[in-house]
């Protein structure tokens, strides 16, 4: 049987796409998610396991952990979808928000890298840990401007534990402008978005899967980070 992938996040729109992507081919999927709706009992269904985490619980990650060695001896990636798009005008809070930020982005992802780096490395072939950062990592944001240090630091976190795993286990990042619209953005929001890019389209989940695929093959790549952002650096 083939190591399976844990997707952070993994019930809804990328995340779900990523999940159905990986159990579409039979592959052994591990998902979290927050909140149980449709989606998590469809994922149960096709034979994905499914555990409910609150990454805002202080021992949410060594509750996590503890689960997924339960469950598995093994895991061929790590791939950290789960995200939370929050800002300073809807937050007042800004002190909280930035510790939310840094927690859901950084340091979940910083305590899960080293609670499961055994499981990684007894992959019988090379195992990979994938970051889904964004394109403000590297821009800021004004409007998000937690988000946006967030993310910087998860990118960076890509780089020292690329160092650290190699040569056993890869570390990447994917940082990806607009994949999907929301349902309820309107059509002046979407034409505003569409603008931003150089290529002008809503990409859709398999952008970011096949930039997953093309991590997960490679024997070479590790400390980097692929931009998926349709040349909206060049705008």
């Amino acid at each position: 049987m083939n190591a399976p992938i844990l997707i952070t996040g993994g019930a809804q729109r990328i995340g779900l796409a990523i999940a159905n992507y990986f159990i579409d081919r039979d592959i052994p999927v591990i998902i979290t998610y927050r909140t149980k709706h449709d989606a998590v009992a469809t994922l149960e269904a096709q034979g994905a396991h499914c555990i409910q985490i609150d990454f805002d619980h202080p021992n949410a990650v060594s509750l996590l952990a503890e689960q997924v060695k339960a469950h598995t001896p093994q895991l061929r990636a790590v791939i950290h979808n789960a995200s939370s798009w929050d800002c300073e005008k809807l937050n007042p809070d800004h002190s909280a928000l930035f510790d939310n930020m840094m927690r859901i982005h950084a340091k979940v992802p910083y305590l899960l890298n080293l609670a499961l780096a055994p499981l990684l490395e007894a992959c019988s072939n090379v195992s990979d840990i994938i970051h889904i950062t964004d394109y403000v990592a590297e821009k800021g944001s004004p409007k998000h401007i937690a988000y946006a240090a967030s993310k910087a630091a998860l990118d960076n976190l890509s780089r020292s534990f690329a160092a650290k795993y190699a040569p056993h286990i890869k570390v990447n990042s994917i940082a990806p402008s607009l994949i999907i619209f929301n349902e309820h953005d309107d059509a002046a929001y979407r034409e505003k978005t569409l603008k931003k890019s150089l290529m002008g389209i809503e990409p859709g989940c398999q952008e970011v899967i096949s930039s997953i695929e093309l991590l997960l093959n490679s024997s070479y790549i590790t400390g980097r980070t692929l931009a998926v952002d349709g040349g909206r650096h060049l705008k």
